[in-house]
């Protein structure tokens, strides 16, 4: 099995998330996404380098990371919508350790 394969079975095990089972926090950046901004953030927006390897290999810059607010959090927090290029969407509660494809 390649490892473009192996990361394909491991996003499908982690399963998917509609947009309505989202967390509000989660709506609402999506919701600023698709609106281009503005951010919160500085760090949204910006390139997500897929170091943990969870999600489909691509080009460097394919993906961006946008933070999703979590309350009561004083920093950013673990949550995070990563989007690619091709208009796919990710949703991530750990801090990149697993990731659900967001279903439109």
């Amino acid at each position: 099995m390649t490892l473009t394969a192996f990361v394909l079975v491991f996003l499908a095990f982690q399963g998917d998330i509609a947009v309505d089972k989202l967390p509000a926090e989660a709506r609402q950046t999506l919701a600023l996404i698709r609106a281009s901004g503005p951010f919160p953030y500085a760090q949204d927006g910006k390139a997500f380098g897929n170091r943990e390897k969870q999600l489909p290999a691509r080009p460097r810059g394919y993906y961006r990371e946008y933070t999703v607010k979590t309350p009561a959090a004083r920093d950013r927090g673990a949550r995070r919508i990563v989007t690619g290029a091709n208009g796919e969407y990710y949703y991530t509660d750990d801090h990149y350790r697993t990731f659900r494809r967001i279903l439109e």
